[in-house]
């Protein structure tokens, strides 16, 4: 299984999937990592990060899950992933980019069933002030509404979980917990 931590800046994607990785022991990798440092400087500037910025970085990140997915092990992958089209890039890689399927017109491919969001939400004033107070991270403050404007909250058919940001680290990581167990269990009694 793969779960993408999903959510604007200043939603605490790295603190849960660190919690979770930890907890688990399954690796984490972490999308800040994977920016090309052009992306870096330019969100340090406090200028928002564009589609063709942020492509390449999906790509990479595309890469990381098939990796993870061929290999059979589980895996979480922290990435803001806001829009629909930035999830199909990072499920589909660049067939999403080229294809019309990325289009409101058609009906995007469905999100295959070993893939997981989690969508770490909240108001923009508590996730403001949560990036205020965080130190050493290039993401400016400035930057969150830009985030928010351009947000697509995932579907259902998306395969999301949705957690709400006031919760406390820990109780999220107990509900994704359920849902694995769920999942396991759905997935031991299928094959029976």
């Amino acid at each position: 299984m793969i779960y993408i931590i999903m959510g604007v800046s200043g939603t605490g994607k790295s603190s849960l999937g660190l919690f979770l990785s930890e907890k688990l022991g399954w690796p984490l990798h972490e999308g800040d990592d994977f920016h090309p440092r052009e992306n870096i400087q330019k969100m340090a500037r406090g200028e928002p990060l564009t589609d063709q910025d942020r492509w390449p970085w999906l790509l990479k990140l595309h890469e990381v899950i098939e990796r993870e997915r061929s290999s059979g092990c589980s895996a979480l992958v922290v990435c803001s992933a806001l829009k629909r089209q930035y999830r199909q890039v990072l499920l589909f890689g660049s067939t999403a980019l080229s294809s019309s399927t990325v289009s409101h017109q058609e009906v995007p491919p469905s999100t295959p069933p070993d893939v997981f969001f989690l969508y770490l939400h909240g108001d923009y004033e508590l996730i403001h002030k949560r990036i205020v107070a965080r130190m050493g991270h290039y993401m400016k403050a400035d930057l969150l509404r830009s985030q928010f404007d351009i947000l697509e909250p995932p579907s259902d058919e998306e395969n999301v979980l949705s957690l709400d940001v006031r919760r406390s680290i820990a109780d999220m990581a107990g509900e994704v917990e359920k849902h694995i167990i769920t999942l396991n269990h759905c997935q031991e009694s299928s094959c029976s």
